[in-house]
């Protein structure tokens, strides 16, 4: 099985706040870039909310962000999953990776499997339902990238630094332990890293999480122009998602503050095998208090039953 590929959460963000830095110059080629990347869906909103989110009124926000790897010889799975909720009221958002192998609901088909398998099973509307069902949280939506293409993003943003907690070396790069600037290969293969570590998949989420929040901070510093075309062209070749242009000035407007209060979650489990087959097991209290975390961050009542049922 492929290993993970690398994170995308700072894509939607980076949008943001190139149409923030630039937006009103660079007008028709933000909005020709947004058209390129829009997927609509069938769905209007989340079956987990009564009324659709009223960006004007800054209600919280929930995002699922996908990382596909989009060769022909690929399935299609969905092998970076990540989710962000974003609270404009207390300028704050939080995210959480989802271990690809987690044992959960296929909502639509009726039987339980890895998560990363919704999105090869029914594209971006299956995963954000059985994202939903997992988490009990309704998801506003979604974010794909191919990550053959995430370096040219890298690259665009000028690179990013992290603080990386030790040595070690991947596909032909050595990474120091203490503050690294990466670019585009180097950030790939530092996110890829999986088997050095004691940690597995969770300390990869960790690696991907960091990228995250090197990414959105340097989308929040376009110097130039020439850096935010570069941008939407590498976003326009690589990324889908379901929000139109309009939806992105709106967050743009009313929520881009969430990125000076980033904190990360993590979900545990153990790893183990049915019929052959590795799976991740999540048990229902560790569930339960990620889940509830959320809930809280999207001002849901722990109480409040917000299920499709």
């Amino acid at each position: 099985m492929k290993k993970a590929l690398i994170i995308i959460g700072a894509l939607l963000l980076t949008v943001v706040l190139a149409i923030g830095g630039y937006g009103y110059y660079l007008y028709s080629s933000v909005q020709s870039t947004v058209d390129q990347m829009h997927q609509p869906i069938e769905r209007e909103k989340s079956e987990r909310r009564d009324l659709e989110v009223n960006m004007e009124d800054r209600e919280p926000l929930s995002f699922l962000l996908l990382g596909v790897d989009a060769r022909a010889s690929d399935s299609g799975r969905s092998d970076t999953l990540m989710v962000v909720t974003v609270n404009p009221e207390d300028r704050s958002m939080k995210m959480v990776s989802i271990p690809r192998d987690t044992y959960t609901e296929m909502v639509g088909r009726g039987h339980q499997d890895k998560i990363n398998h919704a999105y090869a099973f029914g594209g971006p509307e299956m995963a954000m339902a059985s994202v939903e069902n997992f988490l009990d949280i309704p998801i506003d939506y979604f974010v794909t990238v191919n990550m053959e293409g995430f370096k040219d993003i890298v690259d665009a943003l000028g690179g990013v630094t992290v603080d990386n907690a030790f040595a070690f070396n991947q596909s032909g790069h050595t990474f120091e332990e203490g503050q690294l600037f990466l670019d585009g290969d180097q950030a790939l293969a530092y996110s890829r890293m999986r088997k050095q570590d004691s940690r597995g998949d969770l300390g990869r989420n960790d690696r991907q999480r960091q990228i995250v929040d090197a990414m959105i901070q340097e989308g929040a510093q376009l110097s130039s122009v020439t850096k935010a075309g570069s941008i939407l062209d590498a976003l326009g070749n690589n990324l889908t998602t379901n929000m139109t242009f309009d939806d992105m000035m709106k967050i743009q407007e009313n929520y881009r503050d969430a990125r000076h209060n980033s904190e990360t979650l993590e979900i545990t489990g153990s790893g183990g095998r049915i019929d052959g087959i590795w799976y991740y097991f999540v048990e229902e209290d560790e569930r339960l208090r990620v889940s509830n975390t959320l809930r809280d961050h999207l001002g849901i009542d722990s109480n409040e039953v917000v299920s499709a049922d």
